[in-house]
């Protein structure tokens, strides 16, 4: 089991991301994501690969171009939505680059960002929506040879995540990232994740945690 934690100030501040990187070291954490939404954090989450003691996961949500550039600065892991990223095009020139560094994909399915096709044929953004959603999109990239992927089902709460999580456990082996997107502050939103991620593991489902408090990042 691998634990995650992720950058809670604008990735274009180098300085205070590499802080943050070394703050979450020391308490345990394997790697840290950063969001990149534009060029500039872009070219910032170059630089700040160069000197993190940690593998670094580039978090991006729209444009194909930006996962392509983290790719190639040297992310260790993409996160996309491919829902998000748009046609089978471009979400087939995203696996071309990590394919050929040899970086794994992380698909990352929202509540809060689920395709509208999919969410209408639910009637929302029900567990079944999510897993269809997060199958549907595994299997986009295997459809261009890219198979080196792991998945992640959040809602921001805990029984639409835990049931999502196992529906896509019964129908494909890929590697799971657990979490309760949003989670909140203080003793809530750490009773909720515990909640939702403790009935996962306990059920033997999930191979990477983490938790989304409004907290220092290294807690």
């Amino acid at each position: 089991m691998s634990v995650q934690s992720m950058g809670k100030c604008p990735t274009t501040d180098v300085d205070a991301v590499l802080a943050q990187i070394e703050a979450v070291e020391q308490a345990g954490a394997d790697f840290m994501r950063l969001a990149i939404p534009d060029t500039e954090a872009l070219s910032a989450f170059g630089r700040i690969r160069e000197r993190s003691p940690l593998p670094l996961v580039a978090d991006i949500h729209f444009d194909h171009k930006l996962a392509i550039g983290a790719a190639e600065a040297g992310a260790d892991k993409l996160r996309i939505n491919p829902g998000n990223i748009g046609s089978d095009e471009r979400v087939a020139a995203v696996a071309e680059a990590a394919n050929a560094r040899g970086i794994p994909i992380r698909v990352g399915v929202n509540a809060g960002s689920l395709e509208s096709g999919v969410a209408e044929k639910h009637g929302g953004a029900t567990p079944a929506a999510l897993c269809e959603s997060a199958l549907r999109n595994v299997e986009r990239l295997a459809d261009v040879g890219f198979t080196n992927v792991a998945v992640s089902i959040k809602a921001s709460d805990v029984a639409r995540t835990v049931e999502a999580n196992r529906q896509f456990a019964q129908s494909c082996d890929v590697p799971i990232h657990l979490g309760i997107t949003e989670a909140g502050f203080g003793l809530s939103g750490v009773v909720g994740s515990s909640i939702g991620l403790g009935l996962l593991l306990y059920e033997g489902i999930g191979d990477t945690i983490r938790v989304s408090l409004t907290e220092p990042t290294e807690n």
